[in-house]
C-alpha cells in the first residue's frame, strides 16, 4: 500500500533520504505507522521510519547522523516528529533486540517491535532500497499477541501508578488508542489506524467526551487549553483504563489465585 502525504511532508522525506545517504552505509528506508497506514494527519502525526544499515554505524558516522538530524529539525518545522531506527540487516532477526534510533530529538537505542514489522509487512512504504519483505522477517501471529499484551501488561498497566502524566494529551491519546488497537489486533488478528481505534472506543465504553477530545485534536479545531478539564479528563482515562486493561490482560499477577 502506498499513500502519499502532504507536499511539505514529501519534500522533508526526500531530504532526508538525500542526507542520510552520504552518512551511513544505507540499505532502505521504509514508513509505518500513519504516514504508511492512510491516516496521517501534517503537523500532528509523527513520521515514523525505519533505515536499514549494511553494517554498524562507526562513532564517527553515529555524530554525523546525530548532527544530520539536528540539523534537518532545525531547518524543517515538521522534523520535529520524525523519528527513525536504524537496524542493521543483519541483527533484525530478533525483535527484541535494541537497535540505534532517532526518536524525541536524540539518539537512543530501542527494539523494531512486532507491531512496527507487521505493519512494514502488510502496509509499508518505500522511500528508499528494496521493500521490507526481501530484508525483514515476517512475525508470526503469535509474536504479535504476546508483544501487545506484554506491552499493556508491563508498560500501560504501571503507567496507571502515575496519575500525574495523564493530564498530558500524549499520555491520553496513546493509552486510549493503544487499548483500542490492541483490543482489536488480539480479537481479530489484524491492525487499525488511529481513527478507527477512536471508532472501536466507542464500543467499549470509553468515556464518551474524553474520545471526541482526542478526535478533536487530531482531526479538527483544538480546543483551548483548560487545567479542570485536563485534571477531569486524567480521573476518566485512568478509570476506564483500569478496568480496560484488566479486561484484556487479566488481573495483575500478584493478584492471581487469591
Amino acid at each position: 500500500m502506498t499513500e502519499t502525504a502532504d507536499r511539505p511532508t514529501e519534500q522533508l522525506l526526500d531530504r532526508f533520504v538525500d542526507d542520510l545517504r552520504p552518512v551511513v552505509p544505507l540499505v532502505a528506508v521504509w514508513a509505518h505507522g500513519s504516514l504508511a497506514g492512510g491516516d496521517y494527519q501534517p503537523g500532528r502525526s509523527d513520521l515514523d521510519l525505519i533505515a536499514v544499515l549494511e553494517r554498524p554505524c562507526t562513532a564517527t558516522e553515529e555524530q554525523r547522523l546525530g548532527t544530520t538530524h539536528e540539523r534537518l529539525d532545525g531547518a524543517v518545522p515538521l522534523a520535529s516528529g520524525l523519528h527513525c531506527a536504524y537496524p542493521v540487516a543483519a541483527e533484525l532477526d530478533d525483535p527484541a533486540r535494541p537497535h540505534l534510533a532517532w526518536a524525541h530529538r536524540e539518539l537512543l537505542h530501542r527494539p523494531v517491535t512486532p507491531v512496527t514489522r507487521r505493519e512494514l509487512h502488510a502496509f509499508g512504504r518505500v522511500l528508499y532500497g528494496p521493500p521490507p519483505a526481501e530484508v525483514l522477517t515476517p512475525v508470526t501471529d503469535r509474536q504479535l499477541a504476546d508483544f501487545v499484551v506484554e506491552d499493556l501488561r508491563t508498560f500501560w498497566r504501571p503507567a496507571l501508578d502515575h496519575p500525574e502524566r495523564w493530564t498530558r494529551d500524549i499520555w491520553v491519546d496513546l493509552g486510549l488508542l493503544t487499548l483500542a488497537r490492541a483490543t482489536v489486533t488480539l480479537r481479530d488478528g489484524r491492525l487499525i489506524t488511529k481513527g478507527e481505534a477512536l471508532d472501536v472506543l466507542a464500543g467499549l465504553c470509553a468515556p464518551a467526551e474524553v474520545v471526541d477530545d482526542i478526535r478533536r485534536r487530531r482531526y479538527g479545531t483544538p480546543p483551548p487549553a483548560d487545567h479542570r478539564w485536563a485534571e477531569r479528563r486524567a480521573g476518566l482515562t485512568l478509570s476506564f483504563l483500569a478496568t480496560a486493561i484488566g479486561d484484556v490482560v487479566g488481573p495483575p499477577r500478584s493478584d492471581r489465585g487469591r
